[in-house]
């Protein structure tokens, strides 16, 4: 449980089981989006979040860890981020 950072490599070989595309929506809109996503996947896997806003980068972490999911990392792409985390 926790924080189990990624490399890069790592995050990019996941098999993610739910993507959520919250990069038209300013904070809280990707973690509402996030929160809402969580509950159609099953324990044990890989949702990304995909997020224009600065914010989420903290948002998803710290939400994940109050949750009891497991925030595996971030990649910053051009212009925004893709944020992993795993169901518990």
């Amino acid at each position: 449980m926790g924080e189990k950072i990624m490399t890069t490599e790592e995050l990019k070989a996941l098999k993610i089981d739910k993507s959520v595309d919250a990069r038209g929506t300013a904070c809280p809109g990707p973690l509402l989006a996030a929160k809402k996503a969580i509950g159609e996947i099953k324990s044990g896997q890989i949702m990304e979040i995909l997020s224009a806003d600065e914010g989420t980068k903290k948002d998803i972490p710290k939400w994940a860890a109050k949750q009891g999911h497991d925030y595996l990392g971030t990649i910053e792409e051009s212009g925004f981020f893709k944020i992993y985390m795993k169901k518990n």
